[in-house]
């Protein structure tokens, strides 16, 4: 037997994910393996089973191999956990891209009342649409206990609905993935996996021997085991309970003969509102009679919000108990993106309102036929619009979008999922294949930003208890100035293919910017490369604060609100509980943002933003006003961000910026951005 003894680097532990690539790996190994935390042993060919070790990041666990294979196996497994596990590819990273807004003038002024007008909860995805209410609720399912046939019916009825399952996800997962939701879609293949644990089925096929009907083994097991994961004390683990029950649920249905779907749905067009939606819920919704959702939990970074943009249905969320308690067939209002249920409308609103979706989806046509052209203001002033790419095909589609350029190139996709590091050679034949690809227009290169949630297998790291706070991104490539060396030599090397600009990520002090800088000057002197500009990224406050400091020795700044977000305000953007309070138009972040713009201008020098804000339609009025002189954002939102530019008036947009300057909260700047729009 093989024995190792190691530390869970990733940031979020052993979740679902992570698990699934140990499991994965696992399986492919005829050895038993087991994996022990504290005193708690699992098996590590079991999805769940891991699951309910909850060990977290930092935790040690030691991995026992025993079989034919076990050299290979437990080096193959030490390599995945040092390389993190898969981790930075989680459920919901991609940045979100929000449509611009209608504006349009409500004949009656709105009220907070459900009875008299309006119900506000948060923007979950944008689009307006009017239609009768309907409200679902997952039915419960009885069992009958007489229903149980030989043991071998029973489990030739189990491998019947397990198999129905599969091909349903396999199905959900190719739909969401053909909308461009990828990243999403990846929900479905946990799903999957649990369907495949051995450890579950086990302990169903045990049950089915002891004289219990498969529906009734499959429901207690899938009870139990969704029990023991929500008594985990890390909350991103005990989280996926919610996936233990929503894959329970489809397959319960199945073996009771319940079918597919699990609402039902009257034969005509409705607004469904929930208490909450599961991914399954919402991915299975019949466009043809769903119009759009609201529901009285969940979030706007929640794995349902995020699937009804990717899937362009209209959804507001967290908008209260209130909303259950409105009666089927009530006329409402919804309105993605302000956020908003009108109940009861008056006709003057729900003709308001028609107009206003139509004009919302004329603007979306016309934003994409017009993607070529300048982002420019009603008064003449131009911003540019650019794109995040991290491949060549980005790049190839970022020019059929109408991108400007390339905002953030990001370089990790070369150096991640890998056992070592890319050639000068490999680098260099990507970054000039994208730079021609581009054309003349300007590409900045971010330099490699690995660290905290991307971890590399040949880059040895200390344990650390915090790596957000760690050793990444700039810190990192001085640490290591062989592997940034040879980066920054394919860079210069490609620069003479086009207008190639390099950034340097997560600078804190400026004196990173001068060991960077010099360390760039010798490699092209050496190389008798033409000079290119520089740049750092303000993601962290301090860049922010001293940016008058850090101006001069740049020639641009580049504004990553994501992470810049989160450091000012302590909060994970993908945390379950705080994510909704993580928000990029909080003063405090406005105003490092004002004030990282006012000292750049100051030396001559422009200032970008490359988080997803730049695509968020209640921020980009504000951004402009603050000065922002480039928006890079996600490929599918370049024309209707330029769209929306082409609709402000540079004053305006000052007068808006300063007053979101002295508000209090987040809720209070979306607030007045929202009265603007409607001319309130």
């Amino acid at each position: 037997m093989k024995q190792l003894e190691i530390v869970i680097k990733n940031p979020t532990g052993l979740h679902a994910r992570p698990a699934k690539v140990f499991v994965n790996l696992a399986k492919q190994y005829k050895s038993d393996i087991r994996v022990q935390h504290g005193e708690k042993k699992a098996n590590a060919k079991s999805m769940i089973s891991m699951l309910t070790l909850g060990a977290e990041s930092g935790s040690q666990i030691k991995v026992m191999v025993d079989g034919e294979d076990e050299d290979v196996a437990i080096a193959a497994l030490e390599e995945a956990i040092l390389a993190g596990l898969g981790e930075g590819e989680e459920l919901g990273e991609r940045p979100t891209t929000p449509l611009p807004s209608i504006q349009f003038q409500s004949p009656e002024p709105p009220t907070t009342e459900p009875s008299e007008g309006l119900i506000k909860g948060v923007p979950a995805a944008p689009g307006i649409v009017i239609g009768p209410v309907y409200q679902i609720r997952r039915s419960e399912i009885a069992l009958v206990e007489s229903e149980y046939g030989t043991p071998a019916e029973e489990e030739a009825r189990l491998q019947e609905a397990l198999n129905k399952a599969r091909g349903q996800l396999k199905i959900l997962h190719n739909q969401l993935t053909a909308s461009h939701a990828g990243s999403e879609a990846a929900i479905f293949e946990v799903h999957l996996e649990l369907l495949d644990d051995t450890e579950l089925l086990e302990s169903v096929l045990a049950k089915v021997q002891h004289k219990q009907s498969a529906a009734q083994a499959w429901q207690s097991t899938i009870e139990d085991r969704a029990q023991a994961v929500a008594a985990l004390k890390d909350p991103l683990l005990s989280a996926r309970a919610a996936d233990l029950h929503d894959v329970g649920y489809r397959v319960l249905r199945l073996l009771v003969g319940a079918g597919e779907q699990v609402y039902t749905l009257p034969d005509h067009p409705v607004v469904v509102i929930a208490r909450d939606l599961s991914p399954s819920d919402t991915a299975s919704l019949d466009r043809q009679r769903v119009l759009g959702f609201c529901t009285a939990a969940g979030g706007p970074t929640s794995h349902t919000a995020i699937i009804a943009r990717a899937l362009s249905l209209p959804a507001m969320v967290s908008a209260g108990e209130g909303v259950l308690e409105l009666q089927n067939e009530t006329t409402v209002i919804l309105n993605g993106e302000s956020g908003t249920l009108a109940v009861d409308p008056s006709p003057g609103m729900i003709e308001a309102a028609r107009q206003a979706g139509e004009r919302w989806s004329a603007m979306r046509s016309a934003a994409k036929e017009k993607a070529v052209e300048p982002a420019i203001t009603l008064d003449g002033h131009r911003v540019e619009v650019v794109a995040n790419i991290g491949s060549l095909a980005d790049a190839q589609e970022a020019m059929k979008n109408g991108a400007e350029g390339v905002g953030l190139l990001r370089t990790e996709f070369l150096f991640l999922d890998r056992p070592d590091a890319p050639s000068e050679r490999e680098q260099f034949e990507v970054y000039s294949g994208i730079v021609q690809t581009m054309k003349n227009l300007p590409v900045v290169l971010r330099t490699l930003d690995i660290g905290g949630d991307k971890p590399l297998p040949y880059v040895e790291v200390p344990r650390e208890e915090n790596p957000f706070l760690g050793v990444r991104g700039i810190r990192l490539c001085l640490a290591r100035p062989d592997l940034f060396r040879e980066q920054l030599r394919a860079v210069l090397r490609s620069a003479e293919f086009g207008r190639l600009l390099v950034m340097f990520p997560m600078v804190a002090d400026v004196s990173e910017v001068r060991q960077a800088r010099v360390m760039l000057e010798e490699l092209r002197l050496g190389l008798k490369a033409p000079k290119i500009d520089v740049g750092i990224m303000i993601e962290v406050p301090s860049a922010a604060l001293m940016a008058d400091a850090i101006a001069p020795e740049v020639d641009f700044f580049s504004i990553g609100t994501n992470d810049l977000t989160q450091y000012t305000l302590a909060m994970d953007r993908m945390h379950p509980t705080l994510a909704g309070k993580s928000d990029g138009l909080h003063p405090a972040v406005l105003r490092l943002i004002a004030r990282t713009v006012e000292a750049a201008h100051k030396h001559g020098k422009w200032v970008g933003i490359c988080g997803e804000l730049g695509a968020d339609p209640q921020a980009v009025p504000i951004l402009v006003g603050l000065g922002v002189d480039e928006l890079s954002v996600s490929v599918p939102s370049i024309p209707t961000v330029k769209a929306q530019v082409r609709t402000l008036k540079l004053p305006e947009a000052q007068a808006l910026a300063q007053r979101a300057l002295n508000c209090a909260t987040s809720t209070e700047v979306r607030e007045i951005v929202r009265m603007m729009k409607e001319g309130i």
